[in-house]
C-alpha cells in the first residue's frame, strides 16, 4: 500500500517544512505492517531529520526532491543515552575528534530489515549552510563532523536504488553494521571542492553490492571503513563494487584509513575512474588486516587537484603504517590486480613499514602511462596519515615498492611521456626493505 505524503499534509512547495507530514506517513506505513511512502513528482519537500523504519520503502517519483533544511535546529542529534533530540544553534562539538559516529542526521534508520530508498527523484543535502573558509580549490566545513545525508545502522536487507543525491557536506551514504546491502544505479553529484563529502561509506558491513553507480565528490567516492565508534559490528567483508564511473578529489575507491577491524573478500571490477586525485587506495593505519582483494578490468585516469588533498595522483596506492604512537597498523596480504589501464601523473605505489610488510601482491596485464595533467608539482609520494608529515620526496616510477615481499609482475608495461621525463625515475623502484619480487616491468619512453 502507498502512503502519499501530500495526504498527510506535505506542501511540497520548497518553502514550508514538510518534516512532520513525511514522518507521519512513515510512521503510519510502519504501523500498518509496511509499504511505500510516496513523494509525488513535481514537488520540493523541505525537511529536517527523518527516521526511517522497518519494511518501509521511501519512494521519490521523477521530479520529486527531498531537500534538507537550511536551519541546523531542524536536525536531530544523538544524546549520550542514545535518544534522539532536536538541537538548537551551532553544535557544541565543533571540530571535535571524529570516531566515526555522526552527531546529527538527515535520513536515519537503526535496526530492523527491509528498508528501501528508491525512485528517480533527488535528495539534496543543503551543502552551502556548512561552508567555512572557501578557497579556489577547497572549501572547509564550518564545523566537523557535519551531517550525513543517509545514515543506516544495523539494518539488514537494505536497498538504495536509482535515486540522485546532491549537495552533501559530509559522508553522503554512511552504512554502519549493515548486512545484505544493495546499492544499484544511484548518482551522487557533490561539489569537487567541499571537504569530506565522501560518496558511499560501508562501515563494518557485510555482503554489500555497489553496482552501476556514477559518483562525483570531493574526498573518496566509495570507501570501506572500520571506524572505532562501531567496532562491535565486526569486519567489513564480502563486498562487490562493479560497473561504476567515478570522479574524486581523493581516492575513487578506498579501503581505510579507519581500520580497527579486518577487510576481507573484496571484489572491484569493471569500473571507470577519471579526473581523480587517486585511483584505488588501500590505506591501513589501525589494528585491522586486509586480505583477499581482487581488482580487475579497471580504467584509471589521475591528476592532482590541489595541495589540500592527500595523494599524489597514484593510480593504485597500497600502504600500511602506524597512525600514531600506540596505534599500530595490521597486515596486508593477498591483493591481486589485473587488466588495468592507468594514465596520469603517477603510477602504482606499494609501501609498507617496519613490522608491516605487504605480502602476496600480484600485477598482471597492467598498463601505466605517465602524463602531465595538472599544474601541481609531481615530485613526491604521500604516506599520510602517519606519525610524520608523510611526504616522501622522490622521482616517480611506474611501480614503487618498499617494505614488500612476494610481489609478482606479469605483462606490466610502463610508458613515460615527454611531459614527465624530468621527474621520471624508471619503470620499477625496489626499496632496501623488499623481499622476493618476481617478474619485470617493460619500459617504453613516449
Amino acid at each position: 500500500m502507498a502512503y502519499n505524503v501530500r495526504d498527510f499534509g506535505a506542501a511540497g512547495d520548497g518553502v514550508h517544512k514538510d518534516t512532520e507530514a513525511i514522518q507521519r506517513a512513515i510512521d503510519r506505513c510502519h504501523a500498518a505492517g509496511g509499504g511505500r511512502v510516496l513523494l509525488p513528482g513535481g514537488g520540493v519537500y523541505l525537511s529536517g531529520s527523518l527516521l526511517l523504519r522497518e519494511n518501509i520503502e521511501l519512494h521519490l517519483e521523477s521530479g520529486a526532491e527531498l531537500r534538507g533544511s537550511t536551519e541546523l535546529a531542524d536536525y536531530r542529534s544523538f544524546s549520550e543515552d542514545g535518544e534522539l533530540q532536536l538541537h538548537s544553534g551551532v553544535p557544541s562539538y565543533v571540530n571535535s575528534e571524529y570516531d566515526g559516529r555522526p552527531k546529527q542526521y538527515f535520513l536515519y534508520a537503526k535496526g530492523g530489515e527491509n528498508i528501501r530508498i528508491t525512485g528517480f527523484g533527488t535528495i539534496s543535502g543543503a551543502e552551502r549552510i556548512y561552508h567555512g573558509e572557501e578557497k579556489p580549490y577547497h572549501i572547509d566545513g564550518a564545523f566537523y563532523p557535519r551531517i550525513p545525508v543517509i545514515l543506516t545502522e544495523a539494518v539488514s536487507q537494505l536497498t538504495i536504488r536509482d535515486i540522485t543525491i546532491t549537495e552533501s557536506a559530509f559522508w553522503t551514504v554512511h552504512l554502519v553494521g549493515c548486512r545484505d546491502v544493495l546499492i544499484d544505479g544511484i548518482r551522487i553529484l557533490n561539489s569537487l571542492n567541499m571537504a569530506n563529502c565522501d560518496g558511499i561509506d560501508p562501515d563494518h558491513c557485510e555482503n554489500v553490492r555497489i553496482v552501476n553507480c556514477h559518483i562525483e565528490c570531493a574526498d573518496d567516492c566509495i570507501v570501506l571503513k572500520n571506524t572505532g565508534a562501531f567496532s562491535g559490528y565486526g569486519p567489513c567483508r564480502n563486498i562487490l563494487i562493479a560497473n561504476c564511473t567515478l570522479v574524486s578529489t581523493s581516492s575513487a575507491i578506498k579501503l581505510g584509513s579507519e581500520s580497527t577491524d579486518d577487510f576481507r573478500n573484496v571484489l572491484i571490477q569493471n569500473c571507470v575512474i577519471s579526473r581523480s586525485n587517486r585511483g584505488i587506495c588501500i590505506q591501513l593505519r589501525d589494528g585491522g588486516n586486509v586480505e583477499n582483494v581482487f581488482i580487475s578490468n579497471i580504467s584509471i585516469e589521475t591528476r592532482r587537484f590541489s595541495e589540500e588533498w592527500w595523494g599524489r595522483a597514484e593510480a593504485v596506492c597500497i600502504t600500511a603504517l602506524d597512525r600514531k604512537g600506540g596505534v599500530c597498523a595490521g597486515q596486508i596480504r593477498g591483493v591481486h590486480i589485473e587488466n588495468v589501464s592507468c594514465t596520469g601523473e603517477n603510477g602504482i605505489f606499494i609501501h609498507g613499514s617496519e613490522g608491516h610488510l605487504l605480502r602476496d601482491i600480484s600485477l598482471r596485464n597492467v598498463r601505466l602511462c605517465l602524463e602531465k595533467r595538472s599544474k601541481w608539482q609531481t615530485d613526491s609520494y604521500d604516506l599520510r596519515p602517519c606519525e610524520t608529515d608523510g611526504i616522501l620526496p622522490s622521482k616517480l616510477y611506474g611501480v614503487y615498492l618498499n617494505y614488500a615481499e612476494d610481489i609478482r609482475m606479469q605483462d606490466v608495461r610502463v610508458y613515460c611521456g615527454e611531459s614527465m621525463r624530468e621527474v621520471y625515475g624508471g619503470a620499477v623502484y625496489r626499496g632496501a626493505h623488499c623481499g622476493e619480487i618476481s617478474g619485470e616491468a617493460e619500459e617504453r619512453m613516449g
